[in-house]
């Protein structure tokens, strides 16, 4: 008997995405091109058309008539802007590092567990909700003679008291550190106990199996593991530091004289109070370039670590 021979099916090719699924993969894209679009455009866009000014003989108007770096020397060789460069390194310095310094002691006080933590972090963190230019309008209120701490401090009977910090040359910078330490240090305590929240409770017990105090466990174990932390958080520091301008302007707005002047302040100046576009296109160029010197190479080391991750993943 003879069996039937079934002819082979016919394979048929699988059917194309619907309308409806295609528009859900480009949805997001479509959602997120303008925004996109607009962050090339004003950042890449007016960053390279800054360059160009500042490389132009632009004074009140723009011009594009090109004059080279000439603006450039100008501004190096300005007193006022060695002077402004000079405070942001000395205010980037002591505002990231006391400000992590601080940052860390409070969450590692809040991360004993004690009682109304929530209230507490509410109060180390509010300054960080108020803008730079209340802060340091508050401040100057502190700080001032007729009306602050000196006042009340004098009203209590010691009359000699004398807190002076933002009419002192020599002190001035100090106090726009401290206020700006005030500001930012909730943020960095906000990270820190977070990563401190992080860590593997395993590895803290087997550091106190191994006889290991409080404060060598901290050291050994607990500060290694969320060094990722300290870098981030010294990044976006530099970054609000590199970007100095109201508390500046708020708490001492540039003095006395121009110990306190920043390279913000000056561009600003230069740009919109002395109509010297060329040459504050120049000092804008430069804080991107301070910006750029710390984002790399930060941008950089973050794909280094997800490689890294990645390779022993």
């Amino acid at each position: 008997m003879t069996q039937a021979i079934v002819p082979a099916a016919v394979i048929e090719a699988p059917a194309g995405p619907t309308w409806r699924e295609r528009l859900n993969r480009a949805l997001p894209i479509i959602v997120l091109a303008p925004s996109l679009i607009a962050s090339l455009v004003y950042v890449f866009g007016f960053a390279i058309w800054t360059f160009y000014i500042s490389l132009s003989n632009s004074s009140l108007l723009p011009s594009y008539d090109f004059v080279g770096f000439h603006h450039y020397a100008a501004l190096w060789s300005n007193t006022r802007w060695k002077i402004a460069y000079t405070n942001l390194f000395l205010f980037s310095g002591l505002y990231v590092v006391l400000g992590i310094l601080v940052g860390l002691g409070l969450a590692i006080a809040i991360d004993q567990r004690v009682r109304a933590e929530a209230l507490w972090r509410t109060i180390f963190l509010y300054p960080l909700a108020v803008s730079f230019a209340v802060t340091g309008s508050v401040w100057k209120w502190l700080y001032s003679p007729d009306a602050g701490i000196e006042f009340f401090v004098r009203s209590l009977g010691w009359t000699d008291f004398t807190f002076r910090l933002t009419t002192d040359r020599n002190t001035a910078i100090y106090a726009v550190i401290a206020t700006g330490i005030w500001q930012s240090s909730g943020f960095a305590m906000a990270l820190f106990l977070a990563g401190l929240r992080s860590v593997d409770p395993d590895l803290v017990k087997a550091a106190q199996i191994d006889g290991a105090g409080r404060f060598r466990t901290y050291r050994k174990v607990i500060l290694p593991t969320i060094a990722p932390i300290f870098i981030a958080v010294a990044v976006i520091m530099l970054q609000f530091a590199i970007k100095t301008f109201d508390l500046v302007v708020a708490l001492t707005d540039g003095g006395p004289g121009i110990s306190t002047q920043f390279p913000a302040n000056y561009v600003y100046d230069l740009m919109f109070q002395r109509g010297q576009i060329a040459e504050g296109a120049a000092g804008a160029i430069m804080m991107l370039a301070a910006l750029a010197v710390v984002l790399v190479p930060y941008s950089l080391y973050l794909v280094w670590r997800k490689r890294q991750e990645s390779g022993h993943g």
